[in-house]
Formats: C-alpha cells, sequence, structure tokens
C-alpha cells in the first residue's frame, strides 16, 4: 500500500511514517518545515518528503496513494487537504490508521498525561526491551537508549505515549481514544492546551473516555496523589486499578528519595532499588515517580520490580530533557523542553537537587498554545522561584507573539535591592545578557518547547568569547 503523510515532519507522525515503512508500506510524504533531523531519520529509511502542501504534488505520483494519512497540523483550507476532499480521496487520521492496523490484537500499555508522558514512556520500553519482550514503541522524543523514537516491534507489546491533544480537523477526540490500551498508565493531569480545551473538567472528559476504553481483565495505573485523576476514575472504572505516590497508602509507593536512586515499595513491602546511571539525565521527584509509575505498568505484564530496577539502572533519558548540550569556562549550558509552569518547577527542582548551592540561570521561551494564551502566565513566577536568575524572551510579532507583558509578568520575583528576572524581545540581546553574567560554575537551564532560535549554541560560543577576550586583556 502507498500511504502519503500530510504534516510527516512532526515527531508523531514520523514516528507514524517510521512504523508504516517498517509494516512494508510505500511511505512519502509532505509538510510545511522539510528540515533535519527528522527529514534526514526519514529519507534515511526510503521515504520520500515533499516541501510545503501544494496540490501539485498529487501530479508527482505515477498512481495515486491508495491513503492519505493526516497529521493534525492539517487544517481546512490547506490547499493539499482542500484537493484531496474535492477529489474524494481516501483519508484517515494518523492515530486512527495506528490504533486499526498496527495496534489492534496488540497489548498496549499506554502512558497519559499533562507532564512526563515522553520519560516515562521511554523508561517503559526501556524496561520491556531490558527484559528480552522485544516492544513495539512510539515516542514524542529521542530515547537515548534506542537509536529512533518509533518501532513496529517483534512482539505482542507496544508502548505508546498517549496524547491529550485532538486527532484531526475532523476528529475532535483525544489521540489516545484510538489505541485501546490493556495498561493504562495515568501520570498526572492539569489544565494545559488551552487552545482546544476550554477548563480542566474537558480535560478529565477525554480521561475518562480513555478509561472506558481499558477492558475489564486490563489495568489502570493511577497517581494517587492527583485530585483531577480521581475525579476521572470516580467517574467509572471497569479495570482494577492500583494507585502509586509518594504516600504509602498508595499500592505502589517510595521510600526514599536519594539524588541517584529511590526504594520501590509495593503494600508496604520494599521490592526493588533503583540507581540511576551517573549519566542517566534524570533526576528529582517527579522523575522518581515516573519510573515508579513505569515499573508498576511493567509488573502487569509479569516484569518484576526487581528485573525492572535492573533495567532502569541502564537508562539514558530522552534528549531534551536536562540535556547538557556543553561546558565552556566551567559554566554548563542545559537544554529542556520545559513549558507548562509545572514542568517548570520540577526541572529546576531537579536540577538544584543535583547542583545545590550553585547559581542557576534559568532561560525561558513560553511558547506554548497555551502560554500564549496567557492561561498560565500566573503561576510562571513561582515556578521559576528556584532559579536565581531569569531571562526570559517573547517575540514581540509573528506568530510566537506573545499576547500579554512578560516584563510585568516576571515582575514579583524582582525587588528594590536586585534584578532577578528580565524580559527581551530581542534574542541578541538575552544571549549577551546571559553571557555577561554567567561565571565558572554556574548552570544555565534553557527551557522551551521550540527550537528557541539555537540560543543554547549562541550562549556557549558568546562565553567562549567573553573568556577569549578576558584572556587578551
Amino acid at each position: 500500500m502507498h500511504i502519503h503523510i500530510l504534516g510527516i515532519c512532526g515527531t508523531f507522525m514520523g514516528g507514524i511514517a517510521a512504523i508504516a515503512r517498517q509494516a512494508g508500506h510505500r511511505v512519502t510524504g509532505c509538510d510545511a518545515n522539510v528540515y533535519p533531523p527528522m527529514s534526514t531519520q526519514l529519507e534515511a529509511q526510503g521515504i520520500k518528503l515533499i516541501e510545503g502542501f501544494s496540490p501539485d504534488q498529487l501530479l508527482q505520483f505515477e498512481t495515486m496513494p491508495d491513503l492519505f494519512v493526516i497529521g493534525n497540523v492539517v487544517s481546512r483550507g490547506n490547499p493539499l487537504m482542500e484537493a484531496i476532499l474535492n477529489q474524494g480521496l481516501p483519508y484517515t487520521s494518523g492515530p486512527q490508521w495506528l490504533g486499526e492496523q498496527v495496534l489492534f490484537g496488540r497489548h498496549v500499555l499506554a502512558v497519559a498525561g499533562t507532564h512526563g508522558k515522553t520519560t516515562t514512556s521511554a523508561m517503559l520500553t526501556w524496561i520491556l526491551e531490558f527484559n528480552g519482550f522485544k516492544p513495539g514503541y512510539l515516542i514524542g522524543g529521542v530515547p537515548l537508549n534506542f537509536v529512533v523514537s518509533a518501532r513496529l516491534g517483534d512482539s505482542q507489546y507496544f508502548v505508546i505515549e498517549a496524547d491529550e491533544y485532538d486527532t484531526a480537523f475532523f476528529d475532535k477526540r483525544s489521540k489516545f481514544i484510538h489505541y485501546r490500551p490493556r495498561t493504562a498508565l495515568l501520570n498526572n493531569l492539569e489544565f494545559d492546551h488551552a487552545d482546544i480545551f476550554a477548563d480542566l473538567h474537558a480535560i478529565e472528559t477525554q480521561f475518562h473516555h480513555l478509561v472506558r476504553t481499558v477492558p475489564s481483565d486490563g489495568l489502570l495505573v493511577v497517581n494517587g496523589e492527583e485530585a483531577a485523576l480521581e475525579r476521572v476514575v470516580a467517574r467509572g472504572a471497569w479495570a482494577p486499578v492500583e494507585r502509586f505516590g509518594q504516600d504509602q497508602k498508595n499500592a505502589w509507593s517510595l521510600l526514599t528519595q536519594e539524588a541517584d536512586g529511590f526504594i520501590v515499595v509495593k503494600d508496604g513491602k520494599e521490592m526493588a532499588t533503583v540507581k540511576w546511571a551517573p549519566d542517566a539525565g534524570v533526576m528529582g521527584r517527579h522523575n522518581q515517580l515516573n519510573a515508579l509509575a513505569a515499573i508498576a505498568s511493567a509488573n502487569h505484564i509479569g516484569i518484576t520490580p526487581a528485573d525492572a530496577a535492573r533495567a532502569l539502572a541502564e537508562f539514558k533519558n530522552v534528549k531534551r530533557r536536562l540535556e547538557t548540550i556543553g561546558v565552556e569556562n566551567g559554566i554548563t549550558v542545559y537544554d529542556d523542553f520545559a513549558h507548562h509552569p509545572t514542568a517548570i518547577a520540577t526541572t529546576l527542582d531537579g536540577l538544584r537537587r543535583r547542583v545545590g548551592d550553585a547559581r542557576i540561570l534559568a532561560v525561558l521561551e513560553p511558547r506554548s498554545n497555551t502560554m500564549k494564551l496567557g492561561i498560565m502566565k500566573a503561576q510562571l513566577p513561582a515556578s521559576l522561584e528556584a532559579a536565581d536568575m531569569v531571562y526570559a524572551y517573547g517575540a514581540s510579532d509573528g506568530k510566537e507573539s506573545l499576547g500579554w507583558d512578560l516584563s510585568e509578568v516576571l515582575a514579583p520575583l524582582n525587588s528594590s535591592k536586585s534584578d532577578r528576572a528580565m524580559a527581551f524581545i530581542d534574542l541578541g540581546a538575552l544571549t549577551a545578557a546571559v553571557a555577561k553574567q554567567a561565571r565558572p560554575g554556574d548552570h544555565i537551564l534553557v527551557m522551551s518547547n521550540g527550537g528557541f532560535g539555537g540560543v543554547h549554541q549562541k550562549i556557549l560560543t558568546a562565553i567562549q568569547q567573553a573568556q577569549s577576550e578576558n584572556s587578551q586583556t
């Protein structure tokens, strides 16, 4: 079958493309931004890419594709989509294709939640892989224990990052409704995606729909510390529920929160000890809970906590999760995907636990749809409290611009004695300010869910140049 994918260069749709190719299909695709690394990864698998969404590309095929798979970046008015509709060509969404053609009949382990989906999915996938289960998987990032972010797999098991974002312009249900998991991990739940959800209750309803799809001989692994998830479960659960959390009232809990690991407790009994590898890139309470949830989920298919802990001793986190980009003059620059206030706070907490009293300079781009709408702006100062200095960037024009005053929002972090937080509309000015302030021993944490104009490397270069100039004077 020839499948043509619209919006192929996103992480999810790129994963769909890779899996379809591994399943033996001829795969082509198009996107508005065809560039590395996704473009090179796809082309290496024999997937032809076309720049843009011009309907003229339909004339390039010797025979028309058998099916068009539509990414949720595509909306009505897209010229190629309009041509597909006008010509009555067959189309479906990425999640529906995956659910029907890949996941059907398999034991799906789905990882859902506002935060930590990618890391937890990577942990769970690695636990299965380490223990010989040869799972298929689709992870919304690049897991460092694997060479690709998606794989068809050689067994009945499939781990998927289960996103609550909508499926496509013609299907406004959450993506995860299509996955029909037998093991469903509900990691946490907060208000997010303000561009498609009116409030937290609307998201809870989608999570309840997911719960409705879990068979009675399946399992719900639920964060017992999340009130929103308790409301979801209270609306009805037809599968057994196992809760996890710090408190030992939960079936799965933690005994310690040491920087390099923790003890797994099941029903009050110590079951295993997780010790992170020195280069694992995981730290903080949130990653301990992510790991605990992965252990509980793996236990459902017969992997003991002790065997899961052995796997996690060799786990390496996903790219862009407190990833060290470089070190110049004793100053370390990190990259992290954090963009929601809760994720920002937990990421800073994790880094603070690692570096102790050393200075942390937080460099932030609030560019998610929710942040641009200003829904979470009041929570931003508190989420940055653990940083010694804050440098925030908000473009002044274009589609990335904020609809609110960044300086005004960050003002509570400042005082009459000092300005801890500064806002910029010019990336060069931000880079220069950070490089001027940074000194040996500092840790610069860059947080954005986008490329942030390559500011990580720009900061490292500016620090290097400043060091060179100082040595010459």
